[in-house]
């Protein structure tokens, strides 16, 4: 890594509009739930800009976005709700973004410490990771309910680079959006912005070190892994 780095050691990744497009499915569970409550459905867009936050968050906005006046206790509910309809079909219709498979199998063969930050809830991550073949690629995966923190905060971050013996300086974030460029900022650790993701504002006003379009092409660039041949 350029700019006069130490070598990175460890890469951890978002997981939502970073290795998978899983809005697919969110978006089907949200209408489900919006079916349910009697509520209009949502353009696939409309759940798209909710996403990075987390689920309770995204559902807030699903129901406000919906016209919906639920309580408190009655928006916790949904919640719960729309968590069940979305573990029962995880990753029916979520992709793996292209390049990202070539990349994770060239950084394990590289040696890397590889990690998942998400804000989706760690047992759904993992069903996510899992259903969709990525499962056995990462070594620890930190969701939004594994510590009492998410990001932005970056405790979440730090502790999956602690837990592959790694540290801020050798190590490097791979995300999609607003709040994992400000969870590399306030971790000061590297941040590399996938530039296909779920990202809201223009790339040029996310704080990043490298953006890319494809996982494996970006590998070759910054030379995290050897082209063919070398």
């Amino acid at each position: 890594m350029s700019q006069g780095r130490a070598p990175i050691t460890a890469i951890v990744f978002d997981l939502d509009g970073t290795l998978v497009d899983s809005v697919p499915d969110l978006h089907a569970a949200a209408n489900r739930l919006m079916s349910e409550m009697q509520l209009a459905p949502l353009e696939i867009a409309t759940v798209t800009s909710f996403v990075g936050n987390g689920i309770p968050t995204l559902v807030e906005r699903c129901l406000a976005a919906a016209g919906s006046k639920a309580s408190e206790a009655e928006t916790r509910v949904a919640v719960a709700r729309f968590k069940s309809l979305y573990a029962e079909e995880p990753a029916i219709r979520t992709v793996i973004y292209p390049g990202v498979v070539e990349a994770l199998d060239a950084f394990q063969a590289a040696g890397y410490g590889l990690g998942v930050c998400t804000n989706k809830s760690e047992a759904l991550a993992r069903a996510v990771l899992r259903d969709v073949g990525l499962g056995d690629k990462f070594s620890v995966v930190i969701g939004g309910d594994t510590l009492a923190t998410h990001k932005p905060d970056p405790e979440g971050l730090l502790s999956a680079i602690d837990a592959l013996a790694s540290t801020p300086d050798t190590a490097l974030y791979v995300g999609d959006s607003e709040v994992d460029a400000e969870t590399a900022a306030r971790g000061r650790v590297a941040f590399a912005l996938f530039a296909n993701g779920y990202r809201k504002a223009p790339l040029a006003e996310l704080p990043h070190w490298h953006a890319f379009d494809n996982l494996h092409q970006l590998a070759l660039d910054i030379g995290l892994v050897p082209a063919a041949g070398e």
